[in-house]
This record gives structure tokens, C-alpha cells and sequence, in this order.
């Protein structure tokens, strides 16, 4: 493994008529549809395994766009991963419907789903941070961790070896940028530097700004920015091939919210603030061999991850207290690929986790725990060059401890299998299926209740299927697939009691896709379609929380174009969805359409080397919308927490 370099339909086509060359991807020239996968994971070093088939990939060409934005702006061209929430601490991820608390998410192997309290995200991470980005949507081989109901997702963070040009030994970055909608200001810095054998890269970035306007001209109160973030990574390579890295990354959010943070408001109005104090921080230690052989390639991974929330008390509120709720985990794993043949690759190893979440307030201290060992195997042959097979497997032991001194010991297999054919050239048939164990979940600790009855609760468990088709041609492209999630006896508790039971949840639909490429540019267009049952009916947001949402027809388009002559990339976006109702009795609201425009253009002047400047017009014709993925909006009590209207935001880093 080389490790240095490795809205509405109408809308879409008014926008593609008037500008062929918009979209997100503005970094560099494109010439390919394939997804450019600059740094490969450890078990990914063969792009066609089975199991990878149905992955999604975020190349760091659509991570650069991202830089000076946010989680949604990673994801901006795929459809089936919708990022709910208008500001970081909100942001919630949902990949086929399914939310992120119920997928297997890590940042440089270190576990995430820190859950402390259903109104801020369990999953932060500054886009400006990334270097690559993999989704496994539904089907997770048996090396990709323990509980993975819904599938997976696995980021990695920018490291030296990244940044620095061939014959460079140290270098740095500045980047300043301003957005007109929030009056939000950001900086950044990044240095990095190598030195025999050694590399070290630091990053700090600063964001603060004021309270943004809807596409109606309405303030929404207590969205103002005020995040800080800081990276070190350091890393070390032998001559013989052998590397080590430590991450520590810290992102801290103290700002005051709305007293539901992701809420725009409850009963038709807009709430009163209280302080959100929010630190997320993650550690980790890696080893790998960059010249393994075909008996040893290894992966060994320690990770501690820990989201802090802090909820101060609203005055004259007695229903809001000074609390604090802190969840944690440590994780390992141990890992060695065999290279039985140059077609067949066996992965096995152990991992473990340790997870820890308890919540304070002046009268109450509660606490929950669970830790599992596991140990996998994941079997990947290329049976033909037409034909690939993964096939894999896992059991799991875990020990579950409740708030009341209550103990279980639930174990449980995990099973998957996947399969690509090439029907002809161009062609590719591909599916997936697995069942997955999931023990029994941590709750949010904001709801921790020292009298729950834990007798009846069960060990969860997730049957998934997907099938699907791509095809690739003269710079086309074609992908379809269906998919469905069942999770049985996912926790739940018996309304207007302390008795916790069981539910079944369902998320199923299809995702579309199409895309062409030319000489410098490349426009996308994708279409994800998801319904959610909760115990055999249609779900509503409520019914589904922290499982999954209720998104119905979601569409995003990319597209841009290099202009060599000028240095100039263009391009611009489309984020939509059609209208929907939920087909919950709960719900009492449709939920709207929308289709919020984008534009940009970046400019590297050829006579100051290092120079980007950037200009964007996001949501340009200030549609008044909240994203599908943000919580509430089929509930008319509830004012969903609303995305800023049209802004402009100039950027400019400069790479010294």
C-alpha cells in the first residue's frame, strides 16, 4: 500500500441548462467517475473486494470543498447519507435512513457513538480534519467492528505525509474564511514537518459568529458559532516498512442554545437559551506494516473516545438543571491479513471495548456499562476476474451493567456475504446480506432513570439485504441498488413506565444514481427513496428517534469544470427533497419540499504559488427549509431547526 499517495427535478434542470459546469467538487481537474480514494484503509488495499462493492467512498477532492463547512458538505453529492441539523452540535448522520448510534463509526479506529443526550449529535469531527471517508451502507465485514446494525463508517484524519510536496522536509497552511448569513469568522493552522522517519502535523482552527437568518428572514436564536478544534498527529515509519501514529483531536463547543439544541423552537416560538458546553476528544495509537507480505499485515489499534455535555440550568425552568453527561469507550483491536494466494485474503483478529456513560445533576449520579470482547475472520477472493467473494463472521461477548446495579451477559454470532459480477464490460451486479449482533445498547444518559426494570430486555439483532447494479461507460455512469434494514428488539421502554422492553424497526427504499465525466469536470446526480416502519407501522420522527428518520425522496446534485487557462474551478449543488408524509398517525405535519441552490468558483493565482481563494453563494435562492434529516418536521408543535438562508462566504488559504 502506497501511504504517501494513496428542487426538484425541474430545479436540477434549469441549473444544469444555465451552469453544466457547477457542482461540489472543486479542488482539482477531474477526469474520472470513479471515486478517487487518495489514502486507502488497511483492509481495503484491493479496490474490488466483494464487501467494498457497495461502499461509498469521499475522496479528499470533495473533502476540500468541505473544509470551511460542515459534516452535510462531506456527504453533499450522496443522497443516502443525510446529515441532519443546521450546526455542528446538532448534526446528525443517517446512512439509508438508519441513524449513525446504530452503525459502527471511528475516527482513526477509535470508536465513536458516544451517546449523551438526544438533542446534540454523537458524531462530531471537523471536515477541515479529513482525509478520507469510507461508508459501509448496510452490509459490514466482520474486520469493521463490533455492532454494526446498520453498516459502518470509518474516517481517517490529514497526517504530514499528506501535505508535503515530494523534497519537502516542513511546511504549513494559513486559512481564513467569512460568511455573511452568521457573520462567522474561521482561521486556521496547520504545520506539519518530517524528519528521519519521524512526521508531526498540528492544526488548531477557530470559528465564532452570531445567530444566522432563515430563508424567511427569521433570526434563529442561540445558532451563533463558537468552536474550537485541535489536531496533533505523529507519526513514525522504519526502514523496514514498520509505522506507528498517535492522534489526539479535541473539538470544544461552548455557546448558549436553544433549550432543545436542535430545535428551532417548540409551540410555534423559538425557546429560551441555555448554555451547551460541549467537549468531544479522541486518541489513538495505530501500527501497520507499509511492506507487508504474505503472511504479516498487521493492523493494531488502541482508541479512547469522549463526548462531555454540559446543560446549564434555565432560571425559572424547573424542569432544566446544571447537568453533565459524559460517555466514553475504549477500544482495541488486533488484526493480520493472510495472503493466502494473490486471489484469496484471509482477515482475522480480536477486538474489545469498554464503554462507560454516566450523568450528574445535583441529586442524581447514574451510571450505565458494557463491555465485549469479540473475534472475527472475513474470507475476500476473486474467484474470476469477473467475479468477487467476501465472506465473513464473528462472535461477540458482551457484559451489560444498568443504572440499579442490574447485570447481563448476552453473546451472539454475526455473519455476511457479499458478491460483485462483472456481467459484461462496464457491467457489475453486486449484493450483500448479514446479520449482525448487537447486545444491548447504552442509553442516553439524559434520560438515565434509577428505577428501570431491565428483566425483559434483550440482546439486539439487525438482518440487512442490498442489491443493486453499476455500470460505467465512456464516462457515464449508472448505479441502482435496494436495501433493507430490520433491527429486532432494539431497547425501547414501555410508555408511562420504568419497564424497558423491545421494538422492531425497518428501514427499506432504493437509491439511484447518475453521472457523467468529461475532460476537466464531472456532474452527479443521486436520488435515495427511504421509508421506516416501527412494529409494522409507518414511523414518525418521534417513533424512530435515535434509530432512524423518516426522509422519504431525497436528491443531491454535484457538478463543476476546471478551466485550465484561468486556474479557475466552477460549479455548483442542489440539496432537495420532495414533499412527504410519514403515514404516522403521530405525525400531524407534511413534511415540505425544498431544493436549496449552491454556487462557486475557485481561483489559484499562478503568481503567488500556494494562493486559493474561494467564493460561495450557498442557498441562493433563500428557500426556507429544514433539512429532511433534522428532527420534528412532521410535528406541528415543533419548529424545526431551520437552515440559514442565502449567504456568500469568501475563503482563502495559502499553502507556504
Amino acid at each position: 500500500m502506497d501511504h504517501n499517495k494513496k428542487a426538484h427535478l425541474a430545479t436540477i434542470s434549469a441549473l444544469s441548462a444555465v451552469c453544466i459546469a457547477s457542482g461540489t467538487w472543486a479542488s482539482e481537474q477531474i477526469t474520472s467517475l470513479d471515486p478517487i480514494v487518495v489514502y486507502s484503509f488497511n483492509n481495503d488495499q484491493f479496490a474490488e473486494d466483494a464487501d467494498r462493492n457497495m461502499s461509498i467512498y469521499v475522496s479528499r477532492d470533495s473533502i476540500e470543498v468541505a473544509e470551511t463547512g460542515n459534516l452535510r458538505d462531506v456527504f453533499a453529492e450522496h443522497a443516502s447519507v443525510t446529515v441532519g441539523g443546521a450546526m455542528p452540535i446538532a448534526q446528525k448522520i443517517f446512512v439509508n435512513g438508519v441513524d449513525a448510534l446504530n452503525l459502527n463509526m471511528t475516527i482513526e479506529g477509535a470508536m465513536q457513538n458516544n451517546r449523551a443526550f438526544h438533542h446534540v449529535t454523537a458524531n462530531a469531527i471537523d471536515p477541515a480534519l479529513l482525509r478520507a471517508v469510507r461508508v459501509d451502507a448496510g452490509i459490514a465485514a466482520a474486520d469493521s467492528g463490533p455492532n454494526a446494525l446498520g453498516g459502518s463508517v470509518a474516517f481517517q484524519v490529514i497526517d504530514a505525509l499528506d501535505l508535503l510536496r515530494e523534497g519537502e522536509t516542513l511546511g504549513g497552511k494559513v486559512g481564513l474564511s467569512f460568511d455573511n448569513n452568521s457573520e462567522t469568522f474561521t482561521q486556521s493552522l496547520t504545520v506539519f514537518g518530517v524528519a528521519e522517519g519521524f512526521d508531526l502535523l498540528a492544526f488548531a482552527k477557530n470559528a465564532k459568529g452570531q445567530n444566522y437568518e432563515t430563508g424567511d428572514d427569521e433570526t434563529i436564536t442561540g445558532t451563533g458559532a463558537n468552536l474550537q478544534t485541535g489536531l496533533i498527529k505523529a507519526g513514525y515509519t522504519s526502514a523496514s516498512g514498520h509505522r506507528i501514529e498517535a492522534t489526539g483531536l479535541v473539538l470544544k463547543d461552548k455557546e448558549k442554545r436553544q433549550k432543545r439544541a436542535n430545535f428551532g423552537g417548540l409551540g410555534g416560538a423559538q425557546q429560551a437559551l441555555r448554555t451547551y458546553d460541549t467537549l468531544r476528544k479522541t486518541f489513538s495509537m495505530r501500527y501497520e506494516h507499509m511492506e507487508p507480505s504474505d503472511l504479516f499485515d498487521p493492523e493494531i489499534v488502541l482508541g479512547f473516545s469522549e463526548n462531555q455535555i454540559d446543560a446549564a440550568k434555565i432560571e425559572g425552568d424547573p424542569k432544566t438543571a446544571n447537568s453533565e453527561g459524559t460517555s466514553n469507550t475504549f477500544n482495541g483491536k488486533l488484526a493480520n491479513t493472510f495472503h493466502v494466494r494473490e486471489d484469496l485474503r484471509f482477515t482475522t483478529g480480536m477486538d474489545f471495548y469498554r464503554k462507560r456513560s454516566r450523568y450528574d445533576d445535583e441529586s442524581s449520579h447514574l451510571e450505565e456499562r458494557s463491555s465485549n470482547i469479540g473475534a472475527f475472520g472475513q474470507l475476500r477472493w476473486d474467484a474470476t476476474s469477473a467475479l468477487q467473494v467476501s465472506v465473513g463472521g464473528r462472535f461477540d461477548h458482551q457484559n451489560f451493567e444498568g443504572t440499579n446495579d442490574f447485570s447481563k451477559k448476552v453473546s451472539g454470532f454475526s455473519g455476511n456475504s457479499s458478491v460483485a459480477y462483472e456481467v459484461i464490460e462496464g457491467l457489475k451486479l453486486k449484493g450483500g446480506v448479514a446479520t449482525v449482533f448487537g447486545g444491548i445498547p447504552l442509553e442516553d444518559n439524559y434520560t438515565f432513570n434509577p428505577g428501570w426494570d431491565y428483566s425483559n430486555l434483550k440482546s439486539t439483532r439487525s438482518n440487512n439485504v442490498t442489491a443493486g447494479f453499476e455500470f460505467e461507460r465512456s464516462g457515464f455512469s449508472f448505479s441502482g441498488e435496494v436495501f433493507q434494514t430490520n433491527i429486532q428488539r432494539a431497547r425501547s421502554i414501555v410508555p408511562g413506565s420504568v419497564e424497558l422492553t423491545n421494538m422492531d424497526i425497518v428501514t427499506k427504499g432504493f437509491n439511484l444514481a447518475a453521472g457523467y465525466g468529461w475532460g476537466n469536470g464531472r456532474a452527479k446526480l443521486t436520488y435515495s427513496n427511504t421509508e421506516v416502519e416501527v412494529e409494522g407501522n409507518a414511523a414518525s420522527s418521534y417513533a424512530a428517534q435515535d434509530f432512524a428518520a423518516p426522509l422519504g425522496q431525497v436528491i443531491a446534485f454535484t457538478a463543476s469544470h476546471r478551466l485550465d487557462e484561468y486556474n479557475l474551478t466552477v460549479g455548483g449543488n442542489i440539496q432537495g427533497a420532495f414533499e412527504y408524509k410519514t403515514g404516522s398517525g403521530e405525525s400531524d405535519r407534511l413534511l415540505k419540499g425544498y431544493a436549496a441552490v449552491g454556487l462557486f468558483a475557485e481561483y489559484e493565482p499562478e503568481q503567488i504559488d500556494g494562493l486559493k481563494l474561494r467564493l460561495e453563494a450557498n442557498n441562493l435562492f433563500d428557500a426556507d427549509y429544514a433539512d429532511r434529516g433534522t428532527y420534528g418536521g412532521d410535528f406541528s408543535d415543533v419548529q424545526t431547526l431551520k437552515e440559514p438562508g442565502r449567504s456568500f462566504k469568501i475563503a482563502g488559504s495559502y499553502r507556504f
